[in-house]
């Protein structure tokens, strides 16, 4: 598929009759695994990048960030968007010349969040949120093809958890040119609803945070539905599961699981 082709499929894969499901793959193992079993596109994870490097998330530079999400459209044939973090810039500048970047891989999409990475400035203020989100939006929507970008409302998950500061940072995000919306941390079918029904974008939800089931997210209107970092971290954890039982018992239980892995990418 073309890097037209993927664009505009994945445009259209926010409007069909169910929430478009996003796994989120680390590397081009994990992307290659998520098409086999099924999958309708991709969207990178920044976490599970930076745990695959032995990294904080956070700490991965833009280049080798790009580098990451690269690696992932050319190992499949999906449309894939990428987690930016921040845009990896503080300027309108610098934004442009990411997000331009980011397109030339071929990417369908990317984000933007409204997170400064400072903890004592958690977020960056409403009026310079938007005018960020604006400069993603026209680097992103210059090119051709114009990609999907999706505007981050990050207050829940720093410790802000104001519902109306939320819609009123994505109301303005859809304005400044977002596509589509996402405030990760939503945990409550009612402020999923309010946050649903108070733009006029498809918005997409952290899946597991609130614990409601896909059909249960659709029937609030959600058309996008993510995974984070859990399965990066998920599959972490069955390696240091199998590798504490080698160390600590000389046992190894987890055969069965390997073999499945082995089986779920189409070797034999």
């Amino acid at each position: 598929m073309t890097p037209t082709g993927r664009a505009d499929r994945f445009r259209a894969l926010h409007h069909g009759p169910g929430p478009l499901l996003l796994p989120n793959p680390w590397d081009a193992g994990s992307a290659v695994l998520f098409e086999r079993l099924g999958f309708q596109a991709l969207a990178t994870t920044s976490s599970g990048h930076a745990l695959s490097l032995g990294l904080p998330d956070g700490a991965v530079p833009r280049d080798q960030a790009l580098a990451g999400v690269d690696a992932i459209v050319r190992a499949t044939s999906l449309p894939v968007t990428a987690d930016l973090e921040s845009g990896f810039g503080t300027d309108a500048a610098a934004l442009a010349d990411t997000y331009a970047g980011a397109a030339v891989s071929g990417l369908a999409g990317a984000s933007i969040e409204d997170a400064t990475g400072d903890p004592a400035r958690p977020l960056f203020e409403l009026d310079e949120a938007a005018d960020r989100v604006h400069a993603a939006a026209e680097a992103a929507h210059g090119r051709n093809p114009a990609f999907v970008v999706t505007a981050r409302a990050e207050g829940y998950l720093h410790g802000r958890r104001d519902l109306a500061d939320v819609i009123a940072r994505l109301q303005a995000y859809q304005q400044a040119g977002a596509d589509v919306l996402y405030a990760p941390g939503l945990s409550d079918a009612g402020e999923i609803r309010s946050v649903v029904t108070s733009v006029d974008r498809p918005v997409n939800v952290l899946f597991g945070m609130s614990g409601l089931t896909v059909a249960e997210l659709a029937e609030l209107g959600v058309a996008r539905i993510s995974i984070g970092g859990s399965f990066a971290f998920a599959a972490y954890g069955a390696a240091a599961l199998a590798a504490r039982e080698f160390l600590e018992h000389g046992t190894n239980s987890s055969a069965a699981l390997a073999r499945a892995g082995h089986e779920a990418m189409g070797w034999s």
